[in-house]
C-alpha cells in the first residue's frame, strides 16, 4: 500500500529523480520558465518552492549553505536564486510558481505544462 507517499516516483529510482529535479529547478531559475509533462512540472514545482522558502530568509551563511546543498550543480543558479528571485517573495506565504497546461504532445499525447515564476 502507498499510504502517505508524497512524491510521485516518475518511473525513476531516487538518485535519478533527485538529480532530475535539481537540474530542472536550475533550468527554471536560470531561464524563468520550463516546459515539460504535467506530472513532472508538479514535482518540480514542489521542489522549487521548498528551495525558495529556504532562500528567502536572507543572505546569511546558513541560507547559502542550505541552498548549495539542495542545488549542488550550479553556483550561478544559487546566487541568482538568493539575490534576485527569493527577495521578490519575502512577503508571500507560498505559491511562488504556476503551472499552465499547454495541451497534449502530438507523439504520445502526454499532457504538457509550462512552469514559471509568479
Amino acid at each position: 500500500m502507498r499510504h502517505q507517499k508524497g512524491n510521485h516516483p516518475m518511473n525513476m529510482c531516487i538518485g535519478f529523480r533527485m538529480s532530475y529535479l535539481r537540474n530542472q529547478t536550475i533550468n527554471l531559475i536560470m531561464n524563468g520558465h520550463l516546459s515539460t509533462t504535467k506530472t513532472r512540472a508538479k514535482q518540480i514545482q514542489r521542489f522549487a518552492e521548498k528551495i525558495v522558502t529556504v532562500a528567502r530568509t536572507g543572505t546569511d551563511f546558513n541560507t547559502i549553505r542550505r541552498v548549495n546543498e539542495l542545488l549542488p550543480y550550479s553556483k550561478d543558479a544559487c546566487k541568482k536564486l538568493i539575490a534576485e528571485i527569493a527577495p521578490r517573495y519575502t512577503q508571500r506565504p507560498g505559491g511562488y510558481t504556476r503551472v499552465i497546461p499547454l495541451g497534449r504532445r502530438p507523439s504520445d499525447t502526454a499532457p504538457i505544462a509550462r512552469i514559471e515564476w509568479v
